[in-house]
Formats: C-alpha cells, structure tokens, sequence
C-alpha cells in the first residue's frame, strides 16, 4: 500500500470514491484503521464492522424481498449469502478503491489470500457502519443498493451454497453426508483463520479456510465440488 493518508486527505480521497461527504471524518477514519494502526487512542474498526454487517444485512434482505417476490425462503437466503460474502465485500472494496486506503500496521500492510479478503471484507463493512452512523439509514442504503444491486443479478446469484450443493452430491455418490472436521484455528480473536476438511466416503479430502467455521466449510465444500466437476471455476453446475 502507498503512503497512508490520515485526516482531512483522507476524508477526501474516501469521499471521491464514493460520493458522499463526511460529518464525522474521526469515525470515518477510525472504520478504515485495523487494529494494528490503532495507536495510543485505541480506536479501530471492530465494533462499526459489527454494526454495519447488521445494515448490510437488513438493506439487502429489504431488497431481495422486494425484488424477489414469488422467491422462496430459501432461495432468498442462498442469494442474501451470495451477496454479503467476504468474498463480494473485498470484491466491491476494490471496485470502490478502498484498498489503498486502509490504515494497517507495516506487518500487514500487504496482507495475501485469506487474510486480504477478510480485512477488504471488514473495512467494507465498517464504511457502511460510518455512512450509517453519519447519515442515517437512507444514506447507507443508497450506498449499498448503488453497488450491490447490479450484482444481484448477475448469473450464478441465486446459485446454491456449497455445503448443500455437496450434501446432495455426496449422497448420491456414496449415500453418506460430509463429515466436517476443523484442522486449526489461527490468528488473534478478533481475526481468525478456521482451516476445516471435509471427508465424502470413497473419496480424497479436501481443506478450505475462513474467518468462520461456517466460512471454511462453504470453502471446503467449493473444493471438492470444483475438484469433481460438479461446479466448474466460476462456482456454477458443470
């Protein structure tokens, strides 16, 4: 990452991407500071990454309802699921340009895999939480729906999640469920890295990571799912 801006520059540079203009640019830093580089003040992005993975959550259930609405139940959760991923979220902080702006300690100012994605994912978060906090619930929801709606319908959205995509495939393969075994936990409380393996009788084992249980499993599941060609690399049925 280049030279971290912190301050008014900072504010700035947030406010071009997205197009809304701070009250608050000590919040607005502090949903951008990991707690690395939270210094002496002790302020991160923790507690506004909880808060606006709850908002993230609320405007795009309201918005799958509403687009949705023969949906089942069940298909609008496997496409809510699809939408507030890590994955997508690191994606769309990427698309917006947030990457550069992240305030981390040298030690992971450059983070790889994994960790990469959580922390995107995270920061995402903790913008939405800011916009929220700033400007209310309108405010963040022109955000979210400004960037999260077009992929909500893009091809493979409503798509079934891994683990019960294997679960079908599993018992017609070898008439027994996946057993799910968690090989390690690393990394500090507030983010941690679950390495999970899947077992399918008659067949090798595979490993997938997350910074959840749940996470890691969905990953270990999109392995072997990719690794049989059940689903090909874009994660959709072969």
């Amino acid at each position: 990452m280049p030279k971290r801006m912190t301050g008014e520059a900072l504010a700035e540079a947030v406010e071009a991407r997205i197009g809304y203009t701070f009250r608050d640019h000590a919040r607005l830093q502090r949903a951008l500071t990991h707690a690395s580089a939270r210094g002496s003040a002790g302020e991160d992005y923790e507690r506004l990454e909880f808060l606006g993975d709850r908002v993230l959550g609320l405007v795009i259930a309201e918005m799958l309802f509403s687009a949705y609405s023969t949906a089942t139940e069940g298909e609008l959760s496997v496409r809510l699921n699809a939408l507030v991923n890590a994955e997508t979220l690191a994606e769309l902080a990427e698309e917006i340009g947030l990457s550069d702006l992240i305030l981390a300690g040298t030690d992971i100012r450059s983070p790889k895999g994994r960790k990469r994605v959580n922390l995107r994912a995270d920061v995402m978060e903790s913008l939405i939480a800011a916009l929220y906090l700033d400007g209310g619930l309108d405010v963040a929801r022109r955000f979210i729906l400004e960037y999260w709606e077009p992929r909500s319908r893009e091809a493979g959205a409503a798509r079934r999640d891994a683990k019960t995509e294997l679960q079908e495939w599993a018992h017609q393969k070898s008439g027994s469920a996946p057993l799910y075994r968690i090989e390690s936990r690393e990394g500090p409380d507030h983010d941690p890295v679950f390495t999970v393996s899947v077992l399918i009788e008659g067949y090798q084992p595979a490993e997938g990571k997350g910074r959840s249980k749940r996470e890691a499993e969905q990953a270990a599941a999109s392995m072997v799912l990719r690794r049989e060609g059940v689903w090909n690399d874009a994660g959709e049925a072969a």
